[in-house]
């Protein structure tokens, strides 16, 4: 490695965003106090340890210059879901709610990550302020860590385009304003919004405020971690369908869900990317409603077509078509934005089912949004290159660009996107053979690595909807993390970081 890397900016860097961290941290430990919870001395340890820990960090890089450079920005991203998960795993750690530094590593890199898997088998046991920092580490991790710091490392002397161009993820980001700092702080009110409107709304559906505000955070975050062992399934109607149109609204590019709040609906609606997007929730759900009712109404045709005539019979299938349209739509939402929310337990659905709610976990939402998986921008990317060449099969001559929102893309562009699905789907096989290799059956070992590269926490078996990963490996809780943590920084960043051209002049 050369002199010229700057590990003093590196390390202030870290020094603020562990400020940050302290701070938020912080939120929790006064809520244990007011709940009286067991463990807010933990808290409030955890949170002197981590705002220690980043004022040295601080003086120690006092003298760095004020802007990051391309190499470092990618260091500091890469990295910085592991410093926060560092520190952000004292609190499960000190007040025992979890025993082991791996389950407090892994509770915590699911948050961080929003894969929303837990190690925990009874979540309503849990005090006040863990459950409110499970929701806390995935209200951050949703929007990126970075482009919070972007927002406000200037008040510490920092800054810089770099670090929001290593977290944005997708294949393009747009800003909203000519300076960075203005744009990241445009998003993050946002996701505040979005985020208060939710509480407010399942708050007068009838959720008490507590779990209101920890749902709302997982929601916009598309995490999927609950207060309660069976996420929302115990819910009503009203409830129900809130999440899933905020699941929905968060899996858009939060760039277009402003200028679409800006009076620019234009914008939103001739985005190609979101036309893929909802199309996708629009028809996954029709099919999953159709299935649903098939199987629990339509079973014996006969008998269906006798009771048509019944006006009460009738008015009983209506109410079974709207249960299987609000669960196919919240299980829709649930898997395509990475959330993982469950409305209904879909493991005890047919088999043909299933499999279609974990086809969609490989999609994710579009890019620049919280949620996780491919993004519809690279399918749809994808899917033309791939017309594209069987065109050209039959005219070898013909020019046939790949046009995205009625403009060509550069080859650089295209080929980035085949390069993100062969690695996406190389880590999978990767971390599948590992699991496997831990003891885990195949089909589960398959399911849990595509969950894991998607963050979208929920899988088949016993880590489907009802399961959790308490019981998983231990070796494969590590690898777990280490595929969340490449499947949140969508791959590229985290795999420079072992490129030798990264480190040299």
């Amino acid at each position: 490695m050369t002199k010229t890397f700057n590990w003093k900016i590196v390390v202030r860097t870290y020094g603020a965003l562990l400020l940050i961290e302290s701070l938020f941290m912080l939120i929790p430990t006064v809520v244990g106090y007011l709940y009286h919870d067991p463990d807010g001395a933990s808290f409030a340890i955890s949170t002197l340890i981590t705002l220690i820990a980043g004022a040295i960090a601080m003086r120690w890089g006092r003298n760095a210059p004020r802007r990051v450079s391309e190499r470092e920005g990618y260091l500091i991203v890469a990295l910085v879901w592991i410093v926060f998960s560092a520190f952000g795993m004292l609190p499960f750690y000190l007040s025992g709610a979890l025993t082991t530094i791996t389950d407090s590593w892994f509770e915590t890199m699911s948050g961080f990550s929003t894969m929303g898997a837990t190690v925990i088998e009874n979540v309503e046991v849990m005090s006040h302020s863990i459950l409110l920092w499970r929701a806390v580490c995935q209200w951050l991790g949703g929007m990126g860590i970075i482009v919070l710091s972007v927002a406000v490392l200037p008040l510490f002397g920092l800054g810089g385009m770099q670090l929001y161009a290593a977290e944005v993820t997708g294949v393009t980001y747009e800003k909203l304003s000519p300076r960075i700092a203005s744009t990241a702080r445009l998003l993050w009110g946002t996701y505040v919004l979005l985020t208060a409107v939710e509480t407010l709304l399942l708050n007068f559906f009838g959720m008490d405020m507590f779990d209101s505000i920890c749902h709302s955070m997982a929601t916009i975050a598309t995490g999927g971690f609950s207060t309660k062992n069976a996420s929302l399934m115990n819910y009503g109607p009203a409830i129900q369908y809130t999440v899933t149109i905020f699941m929905l609204l968060s899996g858009i590019n939060f760039t277009q869900l402003i200028f679409f709040m800006r009076g620019k609906p234009g914008k939103l609606y001739h985005d190609e990317e979101t036309r893929w997007y909802v199309g996708a929730v629009f028809i996954c759900t029709i099919v999953l409603t159709l299935g649903l009712f098939v199987y629990y109404t339509w079973m014996e045709p006969a008998s269906w077509l006798a009771s048509v005539l019944d006006k009460n019979a009738f008015r009983g299938y209506l109410i079974h078509l709207e249960w299987a349209f609000r669960n196919a739509f919240f299980t829709t939402c649930a898997a395509i934005t990475s959330t993982g929310f469950a409305s209904y337990d879909y493991m005890l659905w047919p088999k043909l089912l299933w499999v279609f709610v974990f086809m969609m976990m490989f999609t994710g939402g579009a890019s620049g949004s919280t949620a996780g998986g491919i993004k519809w921008v690279r399918i749809a990317i994808f899917a033309k290159n791939a017309y594209a060449e069987m065109y050209r099969r039959i005219h070898p001559n013909a020019v046939l660009p790949i046009r995205l929102n009625g403009r060509p893309l550069s080859q650089s562009v295209t080929n980035n996107v085949m390069a993100f699905m062969f690695f996406y789907l190389v880590i999978i096989v990767i971390a599948m053979v590992i699991f496997i290799a831990c003891g885990i059956n195949p089909g589960e070992a398959f399911a849990t690595a595509v969950s894991g590269m998607g963050n979208v926490g929920e899988s088949l078996g016993q880590y489907g909807p009802s399961g959790n990963y308490a019981n998983f490996p231990v070796v494969a809780k590590w690898v777990m993390t280490i595929v969340m943590l490449i499947g949140r920084l969508e791959i590229f960043t985290v795999l420079l970081l072992f490129s030798p051209v990264l480190w040299k002049k």
